[in-house]
């Protein structure tokens, strides 16, 4: 299967309509994004929301989120939200939006790129670390806000 990955730069019924799909395939809890969230996203300098879509310019069967961001120390990047349909799932999708955002981080001028995944995702570990990403030591904190 040929896939193509690009930028959604804009927020189409299409758009929504695929993470209406795909985001429950990648999390119980978090409601899928309306129109105005996606729209958000789209338009922030400080995220790229990328798409996989069967080629040539086929329905939506993946997506990525960069966060690129200046702190002090330079130029940090952020892999989020990583989604492949499941009927996709075993033929690059993933590896492509991967490769394509790395790319993006580099023109972005940042070091290093970080990403988490669950333990229980073991088909999207392998695949990180097939691309070169390397487990930290670290320990991940979450503070809970309420509302």
């Amino acid at each position: 299967m040929a896939v193509t990955v690009r930028e959604a730069t804009t927020v189409t019924d299409e758009l929504v309509a695929a993470f209406a799909r795909l985001l429950p395939q990648l999390s119980r809890s978090a409601p899928p994004p309306t129109k105005a969230e996606l729209t958000e996203v789209v338009a922030s300098p400080a995220t790229v929301l990328l798409v996989a879509e069967d080629d040539p310019g086929g329905a939506i069967i993946g997506s990525l989120t960069l966060a690129r961001f200046r702190i002090p120390t330079g130029v940090r990047a952020w892999i989020e939200d990583v989604v492949v349909d499941d009927a996709a799932r075993g033929r690059g999708v993933g590896e492509a939006l991967n490769r394509r955002a790395l790319e993006l981080a580099t023109a972005a001028g940042a070091r290093s790129v970080d990403l988490t995944s669950r333990p229980s995702r073991e088909a999207a570990n392998r695949l990180y670390q097939r691309l070169g990403f390397e487990p930290r030591d670290t320990n991940v904190y979450r503070y809970e806000l309420e509302g």
